[in-house]
């Protein structure tokens, strides 16, 4: 009774191992090939989930959206959390809209980069923020309508050319 009871033990102990095992080779591969935005191999697993999902592609780490807004640069930032139900629900609303409206949103992961909470004074996820000349102009939080993203989008975004209305005067 003794030996059958630890080879039952000992087959369950194998099969956890050879899936950690499982498990951990296929989160190297997916965080060691050229589709990892992050630059680490140290992700969360809610993160490394996402990293082939359309919906969360055209990253920006912390670092470079410093910069941009450093150099006074226009921008629409998507603030979110890869297991926060909310953005669950509204990543694939608004990235359809995102593309139709042809927006250049970028994405920053605070799962990942918890500073930015702080430095950009997100108190809830989702939150959409645009930039002017590097400046906080306007934000959106939480999953709101459709319709209101796109009245945002419509208020702030300019197209690919750089025009806005006070160009064409």
């Amino acid at each position: 009774m003794k030996k059958k009871m630890l080879i039952i033990v000992g087959s369950i102990v194998v099969l956890f191992a050879a899936l950690y095992f499982v498990i951990d080779y296929k989160n190297q591969q997916a965080t060691g090939d050229g589709d990892n935005p992050y630059g680490t191999d140290d992700l969360h697993q809610a993160t490394i989930d996402q990293l082939d999902n359309p919906n969360y592609q055209n990253q920006i780490l912390p670092d470079e959206l410093q910069t941009k807004l450093d150099n006074g640069e226009d921008m629409m930032v998507y603030y979110y959390d890869p297991t926060c139900p909310h953005c669950q629900e509204l990543t694939p609303r608004l990235i359809p809209i995102v593309e139709d409206m042809g927006v250049d949103m970028k994405k920053l992961n605070l799962l990942e980069f918890e500073s930015a909470w702080r430095t950009y004074g997100i108190e809830s996820t989702p939150t959409l923020v645009y930039f002017e000349n590097g400046e906080e102009v306007d934000r959106v939080n939480g999953a709101q309508s459709d319709d209101i993203f796109r009245a945002f989008f419509n208020e702030y975004a300019t197209d690919d050319s750089g025009s806005s209305d006070e160009q064409a005067n």
